[in-house]
């Protein structure tokens, strides 16, 4: 027998050492592997609750906008992120889901103002000094809008029993064609004044917009040319009341060229109103610029009382022979020859019409290092009837 037989005799059933350290060691490895991705979940805990944290002490420090995030409605957060970003994932999503934004977007990136600034524009266009506040406005979708008027009346007669029926006239129909033309504003701000997340982009564009179509819109109402533009009411022909025709405005003479007559002055002002047949005077109304005004306030009839009156309440206009007065500044100044005073209906007289929708397309390319943003919307205006509106004219006849 030889030793090596003799020691393995002596020793109990069981593996060899090498064999037991290695099962050993397995167990040590698989329990500290263990350990180990228990400490690395940890680790990731905690370093997300402190990145929660930061997040949460920074919001809480920078200014807020006016909302918070956390109540910010979807098409508010999508059309900001397009605005500072050119991000479009989020309106196009809202474009599929039919929340807030139109289906008629097109492929060229054009986008419609969402709710909150498209009501902004509007109050400020309405609030401004223009002939849109006291006209008619009408909202269309087509490219024009047909007004059709009724210029006369059915005849009529007296007859007696036996008396055979003799045909009478038939009123007729004017048809007057109001085409939209398109309005823009492409107003800029540096990338950076974007990225300022205390920047109100809205309230900015919506300022921006506002002012650029009120002085636009002001102006072609009372003078534009109706090419590419609504036609004003001083750019259709007028001509002396006493040949007043459809088609032209009726006008009355001051008496003197270049201003009121030196005697009775106030006699024009009378004579204007009273141009107006009494269907339409009833809410008839004057416009003219600041400086006419502050001729004709200084009026006073025979028993040295004032024309002018001054509105009782806060926001209530002047009254000039008690009418309203809409003192609009693209009224021309008086001169001679020049139309510088207006009376008249203009509900009935004047039509606005438009079309709903404002676009809005982020330029952050032509203008780099600024971002450019081309607002547009369709607006049209024309006289609807002729007989609505008289004027006066700084003229001897």
């Amino acid at each position: 027998m030889t030793t090596r037989e003799t020691k393995a005799a002596g020793l109990p059933d069981g593996p060899e050492p090498a064999a037991g350290v290695k099962a050993a060691l397995a167990g040590f490895l698989g329990e500290f592997k263990s350990f180990r991705d228990e400490m690395t979940s940890t680790l990731q805990q905690q370093e997300e609750r402190l990145t929660m944290l930061d997040r949460k002490t920074m919001s809480s420090a920078r200014p807020a906008l006016s909302m918070a995030a956390e109540i910010e409605a979807p098409h508010q957060k999508a059309f900001d992120a397009y605005l500072r970003t050119g991000d479009d994932a989020g309106l196009r999503s809202l474009v599929l889901e039919g929340k807030a934004m139109s289906a008629a977007v097109a492929a060229d990136g054009g986008y419609l103002v969402n709710p909150q600034i498209a009501d902004a524009i509007r109050s400020q266009l309405v609030s401004s000094a223009s002939i849109r506040s006291i006209s008619s406005v009408v909202t269309v979708e087509a490219t024009s809008f047909d007004v059709l008027i009724d210029q006369g009346e059915v005849g009529s007669g007296w007859a007696t029993e036996d008396a055979t029926m003799a045909e009478t006239s038939t009123p007729s129909i004017e048809r007057i064609t109001i085409p939209l033309n398109e309005l823009s504003a492409m107003p800029k701000a540096s990338q950076r004044l974007l990225d300022d997340s205390a920047f109100d982009i809205e309230g900015w564009l919506a300022g921006r917009i506002a002012e650029k179509f009120a002085r636009a819109e002001a102006m072609a109402f009372v003078t534009g040319d109706g090419v590419d533009k609504p036609k004003g009411f001083l750019s259709h022909p007028a001509v002396a009341e006493g040949a007043w025709g459809w088609g032209r405005l009726g006008y009355v003479p001051t008496g003197a060229d270049g201003d009121f007559a030196a005697t009775n002055a106030s006699d024009a002002i009378v004579d204007l109103v009273y141009a107006l047949d009494a269907s339409y005077r009833a809410n008839g109304c004057f416009v003219m610029n600041s400086k006419t005004a502050g001729a004709v306030r200084k009026m006073k009839d025979a028993d040295g009382r004032f024309l002018w009156a001054d509105g009782l309440a806060a926001g209530e206009p002047a009254r000039l022979m008690g009418y309203p007065v809409l003192v609009a500044e693209d009224m021309p100044d008086i001169a001679s020859g020049a139309y510088a005073v207006a009376f008249g209906d203009f509900r009935a007289g004047y039509t606005v019409a438009e079309r709903p929708d404002l676009r809005v397309l982020r330029d952050p390319f032509s203008a780099k290092p600024h971002v450019l943003f081309y607002a547009s919307k369709r607006v049209g205006g024309d006289v609807s009837d002729f007989a609505a509106i008289k004027l006066l004219k700084f003229a001897t006849s």
